[in-house]
């Protein structure tokens, strides 16, 4: 068959950057082609093509993803349709080996890209951006509809990227990013509430596995939290003691499956694969010494705890940002399986082991009429472009 046949590619204006423990591909809305600037097939299937999904060998060989969750990301941001607000940030998590694009939750690594990118790409206004200090960026984030701020760092009227700020499962410093997750817990959202269930800590009957104490709470993404004992772990797990156990990885499926029953983010169990970006699950212990991934050791008595998250259905390398919110929270409200692993009592920050190494974030907490709420989560991350200019794919 001759290739006169087949239209060559379209190249769309694009940016490859990492944020935090992450990286993906950024787009401006006004950038796709027209089709894919409104939600729908069109808009998946161009995202899916940048990225090489679906890949049956899991690999992404022909897209710009890195067969890893962390690695198989999309943001596309505009000019904000909020009041009081500088950009919209959209985060599509694009699954390897399925045909499918998850829209339902946040980013929290890629986050601190968003407010980098929209100073350097004609988002913010030029009278915002100082030219030396910290351009504060508000960025709504349309997929939870809450609002996060991002201190950028700016030298000579320039996005600062380089740095001394170490982020551990980052190999090397950049400069640091402060992000405000504002009101993370979601007190209106699909979920209900902050607790949906109305309760701290739930027993979660999983037919055919047991019943588990879970702490099930929607702050910066639903998240899973059961005690790494219950599982038969100790906390102090790497990346391939659990994505190497099929088994392991389907006992957690289905369990995430059921909480994410009990939390009222699906109606019927089935639902959860296609719905794998949320809710997280995780599971938490006592401080232990442990060695990282990378060789470091990390001692006990630098940590409040240990956590282990799983993402798009693996063991994450670190921990992801909107799960790192959810940690902070849970760990500020005396009673949850995340605050007494932590010690218990009241806190205002905790610091956490995860497979790389460790992580401090803090959370604002406050009981009201017998109801929890969060002011705020803060945590420090950093970012850089990594290559811009076009990806090319073929045309539809």
């Amino acid at each position: 068959m001759s290739n006169k046949l087949f239209p060559p590619q379209i190249k769309v204006a694009a940016t490859y950057m990492r944020g935090g423990t992450s990286k993906g591909v950024f787009f401006r809305l006004h950038d796709l082609p027209e089709a894919a600037q409104v939600s729908g097939p069109a808009r998946d299937a161009l995202l899916l093509r940048v990225i090489g999904s679906p890949d049956p060998y899991g690999k992404q060989i022909d897209g710009m993803g890195g067969a890893t969750s962390s690695t198989s990301k999309t943001v596309i941001l505009s000019k904000s349709s909020q009041a009081d607000h500088d950009v919209d940030y959209l985060f599509g998590q694009v699954s390897i080996d399925k045909p499918f694009v998850d829209w339902s939750g946040n980013c929290g690594n890629l986050t601190a890209a968003v407010g980098a990118f929209a100073i350097s790409n004609g988002l913010i206004d030029a009278a915002r951006i100082p030219q030396n200090g910290i351009c504060t960026v508000r960025i709504w984030q349309a997929n939870i509809a809450k609002t996060i701020i991002a201190h950028v760092p700016i030298t000579d009227g320039m996005v600062q990227e380089t740095g001394n700020f170490e982020l551990d499962g980052v190999t090397f410093p950049a400069a640091e990013v402060q992000i405000e997750f504002i009101n993370p817990a979601d007190d209106d959202g699909e979920g209900g509430s902050m607790f949906p269930t109305g309760n701290l800590v739930d027993v979660l009957e999983v037919p055919g596995i047991g019943g588990f104490n879970a702490t099930m709470i929607n702050a910066g993404i639903p998240t899973i939290f059961i005690n790494a004992e219950d599982l038969g772990y100790t906390g102090t797990e790497l990346q391939d003691d659990i994505n190497s156990d099929n088994a392991a990885l389907a006992k957690f499926e289905t369990i995430r499956a059921y909480g994410a029953l009990h939390m009222g983010l699906i109606k019927h169990v089935d639902e959860a694969a296609a719905r794998q970006h949320t809710p997280k699950i995780a599971f938490v212990a006592k401080p232990k010494s442990y060695v990282s991934s990378s060789g470091k050791t990390v001692a006990a008595e630098e940590i409040d705890l240990l956590v282990r998250a799983l993402s798009m259905g693996k063991l994450h390398h670190a921990m992801m940002g909107t799960a790192a919110v959810a940690i902070g929270t849970a760990a500020a409200i005396p009673g949850t399986l995340v605050n007494l692993a932590a010690g218990g009592g009241e806190k205002e920050a905790v610091r956490f082991g995860h497979p790389s190494g460790t992580l401090r974030v803090g959370a604002q907490a406050i009981q009201e009429n017998g109801e929890w709420t969060v002011v705020k989560a803060i945590m420090s991350r950093s970012a850089r472009v990594l290559m811009e200019g076009f990806v090319r794919v073929p045309k539809p």
